[in-house]
């Protein structure tokens, strides 16, 4: 029985993974910044899948102690942890740059890429000293190369999380230790309707693209959960959505009816 742990897993995709990772008989970590959201995933998961594979703490990922605790307090619960899953990240509103402010910008870069360093530095350790083990971060738009004007400070860092990927392929090379990423696509989640919050009227606009290269929840989770316990090499990218068949979506488009904001 696999122990996985998913930072920022209390809702979104990484609360999906939780949830389809139980259904595959592992036990599961979630984790988040505040109490009350942690324990209603916790308890919501508990109440599916059995509170005996199920654990929460409190993690954030931009405390450095704070990750040495999640990874204390996960071993002493499982004994172990055979996969450790960076998902913890945020966004920011769809503008230039130079329009962000001070405390957005911090918050982006913090939590994206300085926690994912953060995390990685806990774990590698950890996973040296029992023996081996996996450790995926999650990339997204800016990871491939490609760039759209207005979320420039987010693109950033998956571009950089790509990079430290690969650095951290080569630096535990020939150990027992593999790092992946997973590249989960355009899902809708909060992560993404919140750079619309405050302009309604350009989220409208952009839907119908979104609605060619977007996926849904339900679908995305266990298609990357089957993906990460099924990959056992190092260097691996683990992605729902291929290039070939985003084209096809984008062939086909005019005749389907998908429509993923439907109520």
């Amino acid at each position: 029985m696999k122990t996985v742990v998913i930072t920022g897993s209390t809702k979104g995709i990484g609360y999906a993974m939780a949830g389809e990772f139980l259904k595959r008989g592992c036990q599961v970590v979630v984790s988040g910044r505040r109490q009350e959201p942690l324990d209603r995933a916790v308890a919501d998961l508990s109440a599916s899948h059995g509170a005996d594979r199920v654990a929460g703490f409190l993690c954030d990922v931009t405390v450095p102690s704070q990750i040495e605790s999640l990874w204390q307090q996960s071993v002493a619960r499982f004994s172990r942890i055979d996969i450790w899953i960076n998902n913890a990240g945020t966004g920011h509103p769809q503008q230039p740059i130079w329009e962000l402010d001070d405390a957005t910008v911090r918050s982006v870069v913090e939590s994206n890429l300085v926690g994912t360093i953060n995390c990685c530095r806990v774990a590698v350790p950890g996973m040296l000293q029992q023996g081996g083990g996996q450790i995926y971060n999650l990339e997204g738009f800016g990871s491939n190369g490609r760039v759209r004007a207005g979320i420039g400070v987010y693109g950033a860092t998956k571009s950089a999380i790509t990079f430290l990927s690969k650095t951290l392929v080569a630096e535990l090379k020939d150990t027992p230790v593999q790092v992946g990423t997973i590249q989960p696509g355009m899902v809708i989640t909060d992560l993404v309707l919140d750079q619309y919050k405050d302009n309604p009227e350009q989220l409208e606009k952009v839907q119908p693209i979104f609605n060619i290269i977007a996926n849904p929840l339900d679908e995305v989770a266990p298609a990357l959960v089957e993906k990460v316990l099924a990959n056992d090499k190092s260097g691996a990218s683990l992605e729902y959505m291929s290039t070939a068949r985003l084209m096809m979506r984008f062939a086909t488009a005019r005749f389907s009816k998908r429509d993923l904001f439907a109520d």
